[in-house]
């Protein structure tokens, strides 16, 4: 498994409450990527800061979903994206009760 961390700068006049409505708005449209298995979005108030954390099965699915095209659209609804991979060997769902693994 592979989590994609996605964040970016705000605008200091973007509170929670925004924040919010405009992570609703995309989040139906990511129901469908491919290979994708979670994604949290985040915001830092204090640091004027957004972004999410994605929890993908592999790199493949990571490199068809971080096109381009993605990077401009982040870029032009939030800010200029700073991206990070990590490979996750392992992950813990409190509430399923599972341990996940990437094997």
């Amino acid at each position: 498994m592979i989590t994609l961390i996605v964040t970016f700068p705000l605008s200091p006049d973007i509170d929670l409450a925004r924040i919010t409505e405009m992570y609703k708005e995309t989040a139906p449209k990511y129901r469908a990527v491919t290979g994708l298995i979670r994604k949290h979005y985040v915001f830092n108030d204090e640091a004027h800061r957004g972004g999410a954390a994605y929890l993908f099965k592999d790199m493949a699915s990571v490199d068809a979903f971080l096109t381009d095209d993605f990077i401009a659209y982040v870029t032009e609804r939030y800010g200029a994206p700073d991206v990070q991979k990590f490979t996750t060997p392992v992950a813990v769902d409190n509430e399923t009760g599972k341990i996940i693994t990437a094997d």
